[in-house]
C-alpha cells in the first residue's frame, strides 16, 4: 500500500514538471556563462537594472499568447503546447493551456489553484516551499525582478534588438529542479518575449510570448478558478 507521503511527493513532482515552467519561468548557455552566440557582454548593467525596474512598476497588467517547447531528452520529439497568459498586480497569474491539453494554474492570493481534467486542487503556496519558490519565480519574471534576487547569480548580455539575463540558482532547492534560466528581453519596451529554463538534467522548457497587451482592464474573475 501507498503511503500518503508518497503520493505527496508524486503529485507534487507530477506537478513541477507541468509548471516549470512554466512555469513554470523555461538555455543554450552553460554553467559557465559562456557568452550566447549572436551577443556581447553588457557593460551598463546598471542602466539596464534601472530601466527594467522603472518599466515594471508602470505594469498593471500583462495579457498574451504563449507557445511552449518542452524538451525531455528520452523523447524523439518536443511537446509543444500553446494557451493564453494573464498577469495582474497584485500576485495575479492565469496559465492556461489550450492545446493539446487543457490545463489551467492560478496563483491569487498566497493560493494556487490547478484545474486539470475537469478537477480543480487548491494549495497554500506560503506552506510549501516548492510552490513558493515556483510562485516568487514566476511572479518576479513576469514584472521583471528576478535578476535582483539573491536566490540567482546573474550574467548580462545585449545585441542591436535584444538583451539577455542569463540566471544560474544559488539555493540548494532550487538547484534540484532548475539549472539555469535565460530571459531574452526586447529593448524597445522591456518586455519578456522569450524565457528558457534548463533542468539539471539537461531537459529545457522555453516559452515564447506574442501578442502582448499591457495596461488593458483584466477582470478578477480570470483568477478564479471553478
Amino acid at each position: 500500500m501507498n503511503h500518503p507521503a508518497n503520493k505527496q511527493i508524486s503529485r507534487l513532482q507530477s506537478l513541477i514538471k507541468k509548471t516549470v515552467f512554466l512555469v513554470s519561468t523555461f538555455i543554450s548557455v552553460s554553467v559557465s556563462a559562456q557568452t550566447p552566440e549572436g551577443y556581447k557582454v553588457l557593460k551598463d548593467t546598471s542602466s539596464f537594472i534601472s530601466k527594467m525596474t522603472a518599466q515594471s512598476k508602470l505594469t498593471n497588467t500583462t495579457e498574451c499568447d504563449f507557445e511552449q517547447e518542452k524538451f525531455i531528452s528520452v523523447m524523439s520529439e518536443k511537446i509543444i503546447s500553446k494557451g493564453h497568459f494573464c498577469f495582474k498586480k497584485v500576485n495575479k497569474l492565469r496559465w492556461e493551456y489550450a492545446t493539446p491539453f487543457k490545463y489551467l494554474i492560478v496563483i491569487n492570493g498566497g493560493k494556487m489553484f490547478i484545474k486539470d481534467n475537469g478537477k480543480v486542487k487548491k494549495y497554500d503556496i506560503n506552506s510549501n516551499k516548492i510552490f513558493k519558490s515556483i510562485n516568487e519565480m514566476m511572479m518576479s519574471i513576469v514584472q521583471g525582478t528576478l535578476f535582483n534576487s539573491k536566490d540567482y547569480s546573474v550574467k548580462y548580455y545585449e545585441n542591436d534588438k535584444n538583451y539577455q539575463v542569463v540566471l544560474t540558482p544559488t539555493q540548494k532547492g532550487t538547484k534540484e529542479f532548475l539549472k539555469t534560466i535565460n530571459l531574452t528581453i526586447l529593448k524597445s519596451d522591456y518586455s519578456v518575449t522569450k524565457v528558457k529554463m534548463t533542468e539539471p538534467g539537461g531537459d529545457y522548457t522555453t516559452l515564447n510570448f506574442t501578442n502582448r497587451k499591457t495596461n488593458e482592464p483584466i477582470a478578477d474573475e480570470k483568477f478564479v478558478v471553478k
